[in-house]
């Protein structure tokens, strides 16, 4: 009984290994859209935008309205691509740490507050983007091996 049990795991393993395609891009996909769709309406709306950083006491408003939506736009835009993903979730990390710090902290009183939070959630899929990068299914692994650049998909 055990060893058709590890005969059946084994199988069903070797086809979802097949298949270790499939997540990265169906996250990246989804993930991506969410802020390119969040970035359109702030870029939309970057007047109204502003005046929400000005109520938190970000400085520079305006300017920071601006960089915050674009990053948002282009980044999702390029998440989405897999195109520049590892570069792209350095900016992106950078926004959910201001939004986290100047925004959002003000609300949260523990640990459980802080795990919950969405923008940490965010950090930590642009965080796992850095890491394992795109998946095999992107724009810059088509890229890097057209370079004849190594990779691991």
């Amino acid at each position: 009984m055990r060893q058709f049990m590890a005969a059946k795991a084994s199988r069903l393993l070797e086809i979802l290994h097949a298949w270790r395609w499939l997540g990265p891009l169906v996250v990246r996909l989804v993930f991506g859209y969410f802020w390119l769709e969040t970035g359109i309406a702030k870029v939309h709306n970057l007047e109204g935008f502003t005046q929400r950083f000005m109520g938190w006491g970000i400085p520079f408003p305006a300017f920071s309205a601006a960089l915050s939506a674009w990053t948002e736009l282009v980044g999702g835009l390029l998440l989405m691509l897999g195109l520049f993903t590892r570069l792209v979730t350095i900016p992106m990390i950078i926004n959910m740490i201001v939004a986290v710090t100047l925004v959002v902290s003000s609300n949260l009183m523990g640990l459980d507050d802080y795990v919950e939070a969405d923008e940490v959630v965010y950090t930590l899929i642009f965080f796992w983007f850095l890491i394992a990068g795109p998946g095999k299914v992107s724009l810059d692994t088509w890229v890097a091996r057209w370079l004849g650049i190594r990779t691991q998909d």
